[in-house]
C-alpha cells in the first residue's frame, strides 16, 4: 500500500486508515479529562458521590445525541459531523475542566456528551461501511485506535500532571492541538458508501432494542462498566486507596487504555483463527482477574497490573457486539447500531458515575468490586456468540 501523500487540506489515507484515524482523534479529543479527574475533583471539593452526578452530563448528552441526531446527520453528512465535532468534544471537556460544582459540571459536560453520540456512530457505522466493501475485517483494530487515541490523551495528561501544568491550561492545549490533527488526518475524509442490499434509510428517532439486540448489550455489559470504571475512576482509586502523585493517577489510565488497544489490535486474527464464543470466554477470565487484583491490591504497581489485564478483558467485547449490530438486515444499520449504542454506550458513561455514590459510602475498592457479578452475568449470556451473523463476516484481517 502506498504512503499516505499531503493534499490541499490534509494527509489522504486510505479508507480504513481513515477510519482508525477517526476513532483515534475521537478518543484523544475527550480523553485528557480523566486523568486529571482526581485534581479536578480536589479544586471543586467534592465527594465522589457528587463527582458522579456531575458526570452523568456527558451520559445524558450522549443519550440525547443518538435518540434525535441520526437523520441531521444523514442531512449533514459523516465528513462534516467529524470535522466540527470532534474539536468541538475537546472544547467541551476544556470548559467542563472550570466547573465549580456538581450541576456545573453536569451543563459543561451534557454538549460534550452530544458531541460523543454523534461522532459514535458515525465512526461506527464507517467502519461496517469499509470493512463491508474492503472484504477484511477491521472494527476491533478501529477500537484498538480508539484506545491508543486514549492512552496518548492519558499520556498527555500524566505527563502535564508530572510538569506541574494545572488541568485547565492542559485541557486548554488540548483543544488547538485536536483542530491541527483532524486538519490533518480527516480533512480529506470521505464517507464510504452504504452496504450492499442494506436499509439505506435514516435510523428512526428512538431506536427500539430487538431480542437480538438486548442479549448483546448483555454479552458487552461488563467489558462497558469495568471500561468506564477504570475511565472515571482509576486515577482517584490511585490517589485514595495508595496516595499516589497525580502522575501515578494518570498512568493508570494509560495502562489500561494501552493494554486494550494492543489487545484490540490483535483480535481480528484470533476471532479468524478461533471461535468468537472461546476468545470472549478467555477474556471473560482475565477480566475477572485483572478486576480481583485491583478490587484486592495491596500496593499500587498490584493495582496497576490489573488496571491492564482489565483493559485486554474488555477489549473485544463491545467491538463484536457492534459489528454484529451494524451486519444484521432487519433494519437499516444505522438504526440497529443506534439501538446497540443507545443502551451499551450509555451505559459505559451512566453506570461509571453512579459508582461514585458506592465509593463515598462502601469504599474506592467496591467500585471495581462490585463489577464481579456482572463478569459472572456476561459469561452466563456469552453463549449467544454461538449464534451466526445474518450477513456473512469478512474473512480475511487486514
Amino acid at each position: 500500500m502506498s504512503s499516505p501523500t499531503l493534499r490541499r487540506y490534509g494527509f489522504r489515507l486510505a479508507p480504513h486508515r481513515r477510519v482508525f484515524a477517526a476513532f483515534f482523534l475521537y478518543a484523544f479529543a475527550l480523553g485528557g479529562f480523566f486523568p486529571r479527574l482526581a485534581e479536578l475533583q480536589r479544586s471543586m471539593g467534592l465527594g465522589e458521590g457528587a463527582l458522579g452526578f456531575g458526570l452523568i452530563g456527558a451520559a445524558c448528552g450522549t443519550l440525547l445525541s443518538l435518540t434525535f441526531a441520526g437523520r441531521l446527520i444523514e442531512r449533514v453528512g459523516h465528513r462534516a459531523t467529524l470535522l466540527a465535532l470532534v474539536p468541538l468534544l475537546s472544547l467541551f471537556y476544556a470548559f467542563a475542566a472550570h466547573a465549580s460544582g456538581p450541576v456545573t459540571l453536569f451543563f459543561l459536560l451534557l454538549p460534550a456528551g452530544i458531541c460523543i453520540g454523534a461522532v459514535e456512530l458515525v465512526v461506527n457505522l464507517e467502519a461496517d461501511r469499509v470493512e463491508h466493501h474492503g472484504g477484511r475485517r477491521i472494527m476491533n483494530r478501529s477500537h484498538a485506535f480508539w484506545s491508543f487515541g486514549f492512552f496518548g490523551a492519558g499520556a498527555v495528561g500524566a505527563l502535564a500532571a508530572r510538569l506541574g501544568i494545572s488541568p485547565q491550561w492542559h485541557l486548554a492545549g488540548v483543544v488547538p492541538l485536536t483542530a491541527l490533527l483532524v486538519v490533518l488526518l480527516l480533512g480529506t475524509f470521505e464517507a464510504a458508501a452504504h452496504r450492499s442490499g442494506s436499509h439505506d434509510a435514516p435510523a428512526h428517532h428512538l431506536a427500539r432494542p430487538t431480542m437480538a439486540i438486548m442479549a448483546l448489550v448483555l454479552f458487552s455489559l461488563s467489558g462497558l462498566l469495568l471500561e468506564g470504571a477504570a475511565v472515571d475512576w482509576s486515577a482517584i482509586y490511585m490517589r485514595d486507596v495508595f496516595d499516589t502523585a497525580a502522575f501515578v493517577g494518570g498512568l493508570a489510565v494509560a495502562t489500561g487504555a494501552f493494554a486494550q488497544g494492543a489487545a484490540r489490535y490483535v483480535a481480528d486474527r484470533f476471532v479468524e483463527r478461533h471461535s468468537p464464543l472461546a476468545i470472549a470466554r478467555t477474556l471473560l477470565v482475565v477480566l475477572c482477574l485483572g478486576t480481583l487484583m485491583v478490587a484486592f491490591a495491596p500496593a499500587w504497581p498490584v493495582a496497576l497490573i490489573g488496571f491492564a489485564l482489565m483493559g485486554v478483558g474488555t477489549s473485544v467485547m463491545f467491538p463484536l457486539a457492534m459489528s454484529a449490530a451494524a451486519q444484521r438486515t432487519d433494519r437499516p444499520a444505522a438504526t440497529n447500531v443506534a439501538a446497540l449504542a443507545q443502551i451499551s454506550f450509555v451505559s459505559f458513561l451512566l453506570g461509571p458515575p453512579l459508582l461514585g455514590f458506592v465509593a463515598e459510602h462502601l469504599g474506592i475498592r467496591w467500585t471495581f468490586g462490585l463489577g464481579l457479578p456482572v463478569v459472572m452475568l456476561s459469561a452466563a449470556v456469552s453463549s449467544i456468540l454461538r449464534t451466526p451473523a445474518r450477513r456473512e463476516a469478512p474473512s480475511a484481517s487486514v
